[in-house]
């Protein structure tokens, strides 16, 4: 091999890692002094729009405003909704989501940071109907009328876990419990973090007392899956935050039930 040649090869795998950071994420995020969040702004306690400031709470809102602080820039909160989410990601409409189910399918096309929560998935029904439904099997009936919102795992799940019964796929703003609320729907399935709020902001509804919840799921924040600099420095951040205390902390402050 020639000296010219194999100086090539060496200037090459040297520059490589060098280009592939300028192309990362990570530069553009700090150039621009702007991280732009997905978020779907209907997940109680996760996140929460108010349309009339047009502004955001919630768990995920807490971790994505301490994350922009730490790269040093200001946070953009970009409207999202469920069957986009990964979409968004993929097509550069936002730098990262907040947290998400860990899911194959969503893992085709998105890259998922490390996990700091996990979700069980729990059915919800109207009180009234509390006698009829003790457990997942007195769900699973052709008279019965099961809610899911798109684009959602639990819209996965639904037809898994009750393949007798019908079904009812809402699509967002619209969502599933408000399904069980009109008398549409006879329960409707969701995490258990969102559950515990819906029965507490809608006293007519309540979770079933199965014997378990179902689909113990992780959950992450989407990226774009080829920009590994950008997926290395989140995961870095959230091991250092992980042992810090947030998530622990936030996890009180929003009241999130495993």
């Amino acid at each position: 091999m020639s000296f010219l040649k194999t100086a090539l090869i060496a200037a090459t795998l040297v520059a490589s890692p060098v280009v592939a950071s300028a192309q990362s994420i990570l530069n553009d995020v700090l150039s621009s002094g702007v991280l732009k969040v997905g978020t779907t702004g209907d997940w109680n306690p996760m996140t929460m729009k108010d349309v009339a400031t047009n502004s955001y709470t919630g768990y995920d809102i807490d971790v994505m405003t301490a994350l922009a602080a730490d790269l040093g820039v200001a946070v953009e909160f970009v409207p999202t909704d469920w069957k986009t989410l990964v979409a968004g990601v993929t097509a550069g409409t936002y730098h990262i989501t907040g947290s998400a189910s860990i899911s194959p399918a969503r893992a085709k096309a998105a890259g998922y940071s490390n996990s700091y929560f996990s979700l069980a998935t729990v059915p919800l029904i109207n009180k009234k109907d509390a006698e009829l439904f003790k457990d997942w099997a007195d769900l699973d009936k052709p008279e019965v009328t099961v809610a899911a919102t798109l684009g959602t795992t639990q819209e996965k799940q639904v037809k898994e876990f009750f393949p007798n019964a019908k079904y009812s796929i809402v699509e967002a703003p619209a969502r599933d419990f408000q399904e069980v609320l009109s008398g549409r729907a006879t329960a409707h399935i969701t995490s258990n973090v969102e559950a515990n709020k819906l029965v507490a902001q809608y006293p007519e509804l309540m979770i079933v007392p199965v014997s378990a919840p179902r689909a113990k799921t992780p959950v992450a924040m989407l990226m774009p899956q080829g920009d590994q600099v950008w997926i290395n420095y989140v995961n870095t951040w959230i091991t250092l935050k992980q042992e810090a205390g947030l998530f622990d902390e936030l996890a009180a402050k929003w009241q999130l039930s495993n």
